[in-house]
């Protein structure tokens, strides 16, 4: 398999010079399979440069796994080329919104209402198909298994483990680590610790032995604490919840908005200093746009 990193922004766009480095496009992965099966998670402003690519393979299949839908996972949707061409083939799959009581079909369908974007569902012109998805249910596309993982968000987010040929891919979208919501000898805080736990086993197991992991490491650890409830890890939790999957290598990204190249390098550079000590994988990497890699 082949990964390759088009946004590694959270939040919002950051283009500029002082993210040149590591990019300003909000989040979206292209992997390849072993036959070339074209598989994207996420939709940020990443998948527009990624859509200009695949202009001279046409005609496209394009099968696109939607972590959640808030805005920095979906916001290039409507600018992926190959919708509007005749012949392609491209299949957004996602969750079940119990707000909304919809599925994928909602991501599209509101941000092309055209007060807000000029051309409107109706005139996409390949076929679109809308695949809503539940936890652990695995989707075979050709030689590869996606198989999906229910993870900490405030709204539904699914983490994709991809399998091919012995090969595998974590990407965890939006993710942070479960924490108990009682205070110790509080009443529920032993049922709700308990739960939690079996809650985070779940997924290491989940994800145990991946070649790589994609992790949402937002802040760091003297960060988190401000952005408590929010939905987001460190670098820290990331590296532990790889370890504890026994991962070979893991990408920290959905980088802070603000933090420009320097501050990134330079935060990062502090978290690797700090886990230096430990004996073991995994290689720990900031993921940058444009980095690809053959697994």
């Amino acid at each position: 398999m082949k990964l390759k990193f088009w946004g590694v922004r959270g939040s919002i766009p950051s283009p500029g010079e002082k993210t040149i480095r590591a990019g300003g496009n909000t989040t979206c992965l292209e992997i390849r399979a072993d036959n070339n099966e074209l598989i994207i998670l996420d939709g940020g402003t990443g998948i527009f440069p990624l859509s200009q690519t695949l202009l001279k393979e046409l005609p496209v299949t394009a099968h696109i796994f939607n972590t959640h839908s808030h805005w920095d996972h979906i916001q290039g949707l409507p600018f992926f080329i190959p919708i509007f061409i005749p012949g392609n083939l491209v299949k957004l799959y996602g969750a079940f919104d119990p707000v909304s009581n919809e599925g994928p079909e909602r991501i599209m369908n509101v941000q092309l209402q055209y007060s807000y974007f000029p051309v409107r569902e109706a005139e996409m012109k390949c076929r679109f198909e809308y695949i809503t998805i539940m936890p652990n249910e695995v989707v075979v596309i050709g030689t590869a298994k996606v198989t999906p993982i229910l993870l900490n968000h405030p709204v539904i987010n699914l983490g994709y483990r991809i399998d091919c040929n012995g090969k595998s891919i974590f990407f965890t979208g939006d993710h942070e680590p479960h924490f108990n919501i009682y205070e110790p000898g509080e009443d529920g805080y032993d049922d709700y610790q308990e739960l939690i736990e079996e809650q985070t086993q779940f997924i290491v197991e989940a994800i145990r032995g991946v070649d790589v992991i994609v992790a949402d490491s937002a802040y760091t650890i003297k960060e988190y604490p401000s952005k408590k409830g929010w939905g987001h890890g460190t670098f820290d939790s990331s590296i532990k919840l790889a370890r504890d999957a026994g991962a070979k290598i893991l990408y920290c990204t959905h980088h802070e908005p603000t933090r420009s190249d320097d501050s990134l390098e330079k935060v990062f550079a502090e978290v690797l200093s700090r886990h230096s000590d430990y004996v073991g994988g995994p290689d720990i990497r900031l993921a940058r746009e444009g980095v690809e890699i053959v697994i």
